[in-house]
């Protein structure tokens, strides 16, 4: 009985609602919807008007202020970069343009006391080149004493060997002849 009475409400239900149609569409609830619709959208732009609208626009508005501060600064940290490259480079160019000086004067003293150093050099060799030929002078004027009196001595030995007697001041005198020429 009880699934009966559940299969007729059903029924009964259904034909009403057949019977009816929708409801957006029923004609006679067209001011009640349009009456609800129109507080909808007064309730709606009250909302957006008052309240997310304004936080929209000061959120997009500081938005704006923060990237044209932004854009500000970096313009000026770009003009100081700009202003400190200008200085960095005209301190290079002042930099080379200083040690272009520096090894200038350095070449010129080294050059000056190179040449200082050769002129000494040259002065030292011209004087030690000269006591050297003093020198081989003597031993030149020594070496023909010596080989005069060697010489006399062998051709003493010489006449003596032969069976001879050797007289020295003729010995001496022909030796002599002979080294001139």
């Amino acid at each position: 009985m009880a699934t009966e009475t559940i299969a007729a409400g059903a029924a009964h239900g259904a034909t009403e609602t057949a019977k009816a149609g929708m409801p957006q569409l029923d004609f006679s609830t067209f001011p009640n919807q349009i009456f609800w619709l129109l507080v909808a959208l007064v309730v709606i732009y009250l909302v957006l008007s008052r309240i997310a609208l304004p936080r929209i626009g000061s959120v997009l508005a500081e938005r704006q202020g923060t990237i044209t501060n932004d854009i500000a600064a970096a313009e000026g940290l770009r003009q100081k970069a700009l202003n400190a490259e200008k200085a960095y480079n005209d301190a290079l160019i002042q930099a080379r343009a200083e040690a272009h000086k520096i090894v200038a004067e350095a070449k010129a003293e080294i050059q000056k006391t190179l040449d200082a150093a050769t002129a000494k050099a040259d002065i030292d060799i011209a004087a030690k080149a000269a006591e050297s030929s003093a020198r081989i002078a003597e031993i030149r004027a020594g070496a023909m004493d010596a080989v005069t009196e060697v010489a006399n001595d062998t051709a003493k030995e010489l006449i003596a060997a032969f069976g001879g007697k050797a007289d020295s001041r003729a010995v001496t005198s022909a030796v002599a002849a002979r080294l001139k020429g």
